[in-house]
């Protein structure tokens, strides 16, 4: 592949929100598995598992997960005197955070502790960093695994939506829901199937807006 064929890969992977109703195949989930096991990460620590949900009375079990906390926090914003906000948490962030509702495929991204010879032998002994430092470098590595994995679905005709709104809302009911050990963070949830839309590019800030060279 050349670079002006992988930038346009790049370029032109879209969160899509809407899918049709064409399965994933578990031969199409294990090949975005073993391209997102190829991502770079700390130390080589692979901090990194992935939960891939087919079933859609599931999916459907999570949304509802997420819309009960919806619905719990907003009350809560309420009793505060936060109606605007409630009502805003509701109408606009609601749908938002669980467009994965209609794609046949859900993958929940997780990062795993942070372990490596390092640690053990350097850093744990000299107290380095606190536990929550370890935490954020299994995420991430994680993050790092979950852009190739969105990647790849996008040059193998699949579309994705990375999103963490069922994560901050409803990370605990989820982790019970799957069975997740409580040592593992989720780290965002992606929808995945094909295509149902064609979003356009939206804008992105300039290359010197970002950009500082220091020589």
């Amino acid at each position: 592949m050349s670079y002006e064929q992988l930038k346009t890969v790049i370029h032109d992977r879209r969160s899509v929100r809407k899918y049709t109703e064409q399965p994933v195949t578990a031969e199409q989930i294990r090949e975005l598995i073993d391209c997102a096991r190829y991502a770079p990460s700390d130390t080589n620590s692979q901090t990194w598992e992935f939960i891939v949900v087919t079933g859609r009375d599931k999916i459907k079990a999570i949304e509802e997960l997420t819309w009960e906390q919806i619905h719990i926090r907003a009350e809560l914003a309420k009793q505060q005197g936060l109606e605007r906000e409630a009502r805003m948490l509701v109408k606009s962030f609601g749908p938002y955070a669980t467009a994965f509702s209609d794609a046949p495929a859900l993958v929940i991204c997780l990062a795993t502790p942070y372990t490596s010879k390092f640690r053990d032998k350097i850093f744990d002994p000299i107290s380095l960093a606190e536990e929550e430092v370890w935490r954020e470098e299994g995420i991430k590595s994680s993050c790092l695994a979950s852009q190739n994995l969105m990647l790849a679905a996008h040059a193998m005709g699949l579309a994705t939506c990375p999103m963490t709104g069922p994560v901050l809302l409803a990370e605990q009911q989820l982790k019970t829901y799957l069975n997740i050990d409580e040592s593992k963070t989720v780290n965002m949830v992606i929808a995945l199937g094909y295509p149902a839309e064609q979003p356009g590019k939206l804008p992105r800030k300039e290359v010197d807006a970002i950009l500082t060279i220091i020589e």
